[in-house]
């Protein structure tokens, strides 16, 4: 019976490294998403001379929303895979900018970037708001008032549990 239970251990915790493949995708659709961007910036300098201000302040949020989104993932990324498959190796792989990220801080880290992008989002859409009726308005308001809340919430939790593991 303990040979049975320690296969069935083997099994589940060897069933990490299928993450991997959803890492991999991720990577690849960091590569992807890097040929948008390219694509934007190709656009954006292409135009430079012809738009005017509130063009073209809307054209380098989208390029910033760009940068945070392929920063999300590239957190998801690197933490996940550290979290959840392998520790990196810190003579061969330098991710010490990422800190070391637990669980938590992960989301934490996940919630506030989703605020920053729909922030972003939100801005242009304000920047354009006479082409989105009211409704839509206040509808995208709320959701980002829902993410603002989401990530407060996020961190609070995450305060307490630390307390209580500093107690414990």
């Amino acid at each position: 019976m303990k040979s049975l239970e320690l296969l069935i251990e083997r099994i589940i915790l060897s069933s990490r490294w299928i993450l991997v493949v959803f890492y991999l995708g991720l990577a690849a659709s960091l590569a992807v998403y890097a040929v948008s961007f390219l694509y934007k910036l190709f656009k954006v300098t292409k135009n430079v001379l012809a738009f005017d201000d509130a063009d073209m302040i809307l054209a380098m949020l989208g390029l910033i929303d760009a940068a945070l989104v392929a920063s999300l993932i590239l957190m998801v990324m690197i933490s996940g895979y550290e979290n959840f498959v392998s520790r990196f190796d810190e003579g061969e792989a330098d991710v010490s900018f990422l800190g070391k990220l637990d669980s938590g801080s992960l989301k934490i880290k996940v919630a506030s970037s989703i605020v920053a992008i729909s922030s972003i989002h939100l801005l242009q859409v304000f920047l354009n708001a006479q082409q989105y009726t009211d409704s839509k308005l206040m509808w995208l308001t709320f959701m980002h008032i829902a993410f603002v809340i989401s990530a407060v919430l996020l961190g609070f939790l995450e305060q307490i549990m630390a307390k209580l593991k500093i107690k414990a």
